[in-house]
């Protein structure tokens, strides 16, 4: 009989009303016959506590919250079960703690975290791990594997890896993997310029367009745009405002709709007031998934000012439902976002980003509607969660035979 196919995913946060993606790809695997543990190294952020995300934070288990005492011995015992492993982590570790911001202590806490994943893993029987971003869940799961003998990998998303790959260490997360995913061709060549000998994979983010099929609407006549992200300032929502302010001069009845929260909301809030914006800009706060495709569905396009991206996943999500975007030529937008389907403009740009708003808001119907179907096959083509999921399956089938020949 031939042994299931197990894989661990290691995620810091998770499940969080940002991270679908990471749920859809999940589900789509374990459609494929794959058993995958779900482990967080912490549980759901408390502002996002939603029902929504009751199931699969149910079946998620936290690293985090079996306590110090437990992560505590779980190392002690990997070093009594093969002190040269654990020396070998160890050392990975100092290594990686003297490069970081954050420095040696907290990687000896990722140590200790891994030292649990790595029990955890050889006691579900899991063949490989695989961790979502390259940040501390890479490091996680480098360590984990130096303990446990698996093999491991990651999905790098952008742009905090490539902000400090030096930081981050990402040349020995890329070296000690059996691979590395990118989720854009642009992201695959920033991870080969620290580590081009590693073997590295653009798997995208998949979702499954017929899910949005319910959903989906005409465009309003209403001159209303959505902007869905965290309130950050790499998404460029100031410059986004400065915008706001030019088209509701020109366009009688503009609206625009920000869905999302974060640390920026106090000086958009301000530049909304010095502005006269107020009947104009709706900060709506964080929605579930069901909110934010409501907010798609009632704009006649999505907007994103974005200054560094991945590549976002409310792209796919908008185009899903037929609706066109407005967004910056940043990153792996391009790959995705051609001139059938949206508007390109250069990051920082208040005018251009102007200009495609009004031409978003103005255009006739038959145009935005074109519009809708052109992106709806393009993420047809190029993010279907199956077609997307099997090559992630066959990345980690591939790694472990390598591993055990």
């Amino acid at each position: 009989m031939t042994p299931p196919r197990r894989a661990l995913w290691l995620i810091n946060q998770y499940p969080k009303l940002s991270h679908t993606f990471i749920a859809r790809e999940i589900a789509a695997m374990e459609r494929l016959g794959w058993q995958i543990d779900r482990v967080a190294i912490r549980g759901t952020p408390p502002d996002e506590d939603h029902p929504t995300l009751a199931a699969e934070a149910a079946r998620t288990h936290r690293v985090l919250g079996q306590g110090a005492l437990r992560l505590l011995a779980d190392l002690l015992a990997e070093a009594v079960r093969a002190p040269g492993a654990a020396w070998s982590a160890a050392r990975a570790a100092w290594r990686m703690g003297a490069r970081s911001e954050r420095g040696r202590l907290v990687h000896l806490v990722y140590l200790a975290e891994a030292a649990h994943v790595a029990r955890r893993g050889r006691a579900t029987g899991v063949r490989h791990i695989h961790a979502h971003f390259g940040t501390n869940p890479a490091a996680v799961a480098l360590l984990a594997a130096r303990l446990s003998g698996l093999t491991y990998s990651f999905t790098a998303h952008g742009p905090e890896e490539f902000d400090a790959p030096r930081a981050l260490s990402l040349d020995d997360k890329l070296s000690g993997a059996a691979f590395a995913v990118a989720i854009s061709h642009f992201g695959a060549s920033q991870l080969r310029r620290w580590a081009p000998e590693a073997r590295i994979a653009v798997v995208r983010c998949g979702l499954d367009p017929a899910a949005f099929d319910e959903a989906a609407s005409q465009p309003p006549d209403a001159p209303v745009l959505v902007c869905v992200g965290r309130l950050s300032e790499q998404k460029g929502h100031l410059v986004l405002i400065e915008a706001a302010a030019r088209v509701a001069a020109r366009v009688p009845g503009f609206r625009l709709v920000l869905v999302g929260d974060g640390p920026l909301r106090p000086s958009i809030e301000t530049r909304i007031v010095a502005l006269g914006l107020g009947a104009t800009v709706t900060l709506a706060g964080w929605a579930d998934e069901a909110a934010v495709r409501d907010h798609v569905r009632a704009a006649r396009a999505l907007v994103l000012a974005s200054f560094a991206e991945g590549l976002p996943v409310v792209i796919m999500e908008a185009f899903a439902l037929r609706r066109p975007v407005v967004t910056t030529w940043v990153a792996g937008i391009p790959e995705l976002v051609d001139d059938t389907c949206g508007w390109r403009v250069a990051a920082g740009d208040a005018e251009a980003l102007a200009d495609a708003m009004v031409s978003a808001v103005t255009a006739p119907r038959d145009r935005l509607l074109a519009m809708g179907r052109s992106g709806r096959a393009r993420v047809e083509a190029m993010h279907d969660g199956e077609a997307e999921a099997r090559k992630l399956a066959d990345l980690i089938e591939d790694a472990t035979r390598r591993a055990n020949p």
